[in-house]
């Protein structure tokens, strides 16, 4: 018995080890990938296989990154768009859950408005972004609202989609418990969908950070978007590629 525990436990080692050297392989390898990069890329500008003013190299955009850390203008710009990520990410959580609950509620809303996220979802985000200008003016409001319309529509359509597949054979259980729509709601559909609202919120946060700084393309004075296109006008790659 004891020589088959110990077998059974050196097995177990020997497959812990293994499972450490990958993993030791792979962030090697990646951080390898990172720094060879790096160094070409460093070599290639200073000796003019490529133009290191278009492309610049990773000592000006090192040195110009330090630039801003020390006139602290980095950081304005850093905690504007952060603020405008979290407020439209946190109100696009909100609403398409609200939203999508209430088309599960109603079967007859859910069909009706179905086609027109589908086209919402579609439309180009970036060309809305003028528009939300006219409509709300150069405002930080007209950012978030900008960073909002990136996300809202699909994320409302990936919920919704994930309450409708929910186990029916459950909310059969609640109703021949006597329960009613809201006790399957709280009991069966959003708990079930808990993976399904942590995977959305995952993309959401990238989406809303995306449309942000579209946003802050067009309609900005401070953030990295206004950063970017600053920096573009000035011909300085180094500030783009921070």
């Amino acid at each position: 018995m004891n020589k088959e525990i110990s077998s059974v436990s050196g097995g177990q080692q020997l497959f812990l080890n293994r499972l450490r050297r990958h993993r030791i392989i792979v962030r090697t390898a990646r951080i390898l990938i990172l720094v060879v990069f790096l160094i070409l890329w460093e070599v290639c500008a200073n000796t003019g296989i490529i133009d290191s003013f278009i492309f610049s190299s990773p000592s000006r955009i090192a040195l110009c990154f330090w630039g801003m850390v020390l006139d602290r203008s980095i950081f304005l710009h850093m905690g504007i768009t952060l603020y405008e990520t979290i407020a439209s990410f946190l109100l696009v959580t909100l609403l398409s859950i609200l939203t999508a609950v209430l088309l599960w509620c109603s079967r007859k809303l859910s069909e009706i408005l179905e086609p027109y996220l589908v086209v919402l979802n579609s439309l180009p985000k970036s060309a809305m972004a003028p528009l939300l200008i006219v409509w709300l003016g150069a405002t930080p409001t007209t950012i978030i609202v900008a960073g909002m319309s990136v996300a809202i529509f699909g994320s409302i359509m990936n919920l919704y989609t994930s309450f409708t597949t929910v186990d029916q054979e459950k909310i059969k259980l609640i109703y021949t418990l006597h329960g009613t729509r809201k006790h399957a709601l709280l009991k069966v559909v959003l708990p079930s969908s808990v993976p399904a609202v942590i995977s959305n919120m995952k993309v959401n946060i990238g989406l809303c950070l995306v449309g942000v700084v579209i946003g802050e393309f067009l309609a900005a004075r401070n953030g990295l978007g206004y950063l970017i296109i600053y920096s573009s006008q000035v011909l300085s790659c180094a500030g783009i590629l921070i």
